[in-house]
């Protein structure tokens, strides 16, 4: 297991919560607490609610972690498929009863078609970097039935640096978690302010219309893509 993962197992069987330590490019390392990723739906935020309002049709949880999405859509009757790369958080998502688990990749998803993508917990920031955008866009198209959408959410993180630099985009960071005293595989993760991410939706042929923004910069969109293949 990854030090990830371990966390999650030793929640999950102990409902105690340890120190995960999440790493960073960008400063001292923060406390993770597992607990949120196992939160209930008295838990969510207003964001959090507003983005599953807008799911209909046929949807996809994209990195679903332990399904704290993905069972509030199947208790409201949406046919909900649960999408992560994590194995032991599948395995703890068809313990809870999630019907439709698939551990996979989002790269690695073939053949499936959609009409909501539900990419939740800072979830743009598995595009990685802005020159990762224009695949990401893609593969996101690839996945949608036609009217569809994906609904996504961000931070604008310009409040952490004194001077914001020109370049890199100061929103691409890299993370690693450390449980245990084990470290893993540093990744890279962005966060996109409304306007960044309004322009890199037009120039990859979406429109974006952000639909609530929350006290601590964060914010919810509605991507749409132009047309269809």
């Amino acid at each position: 297991m990854t030090p990830y993962e371990q966390a999650l197992s030793d929640y999950f069987e102990t409902e105690v919560s340890a120190d995960l330590i999440l790493h960073n490019s960008y400063g001292e390392p923060e406390l993770m607490p597992v607990e949120v990723f196992f939160r209930s739906e008295e838990d969510f935020t207003d964001l959090d609610n507003i983005a599953l309002s807008f799911c209909q049709g046929r949807t996809l949880d994209v990195g679903a972690g332990t399904g704290v999405h993905s069972a509030v859509l199947q208790a409201m009757g949406i046919d909900v498929a649960a999408l992560e790369i994590s194995k032991f958080a599948c395995n703890a998502m068809k313990s809870i009863g999630i019907k439709n688990v698939i551990n996979k990749n989002l790269y690695d998803l073939k053949g499936e078609k959609f009409d909501t993508l539900l990419i939740l917990m800072n979830g743009f920031g598995l595009c990685g970097k802005v020159s990762e955008a224009p695949k990401f866009f893609k593969k996101l198209r690839s996945l949608l039935n036609p009217g569809g959408i994906a609904i996504v959410d961000s931070s604008d993180v310009a409040y952490m640096y004194d001077e914001i630099p020109k370049e890199p985009y100061y929103g691409e960071v890299q993370f690693c978690y450390e449980y245990k005293h084990i470290v893993g595989e540093w990744f890279n993760w962005l966060y996109i302010d409304p306007a960044f991410l309004t322009q890199l939706s037009n120039d990859n042929e979406w429109h974006c219309q952000i639909v609530h923004k929350e006290d601590n910069d964060q914010y919810l969109a509605i991507l749409t893509p132009y047309n269809y293949d």
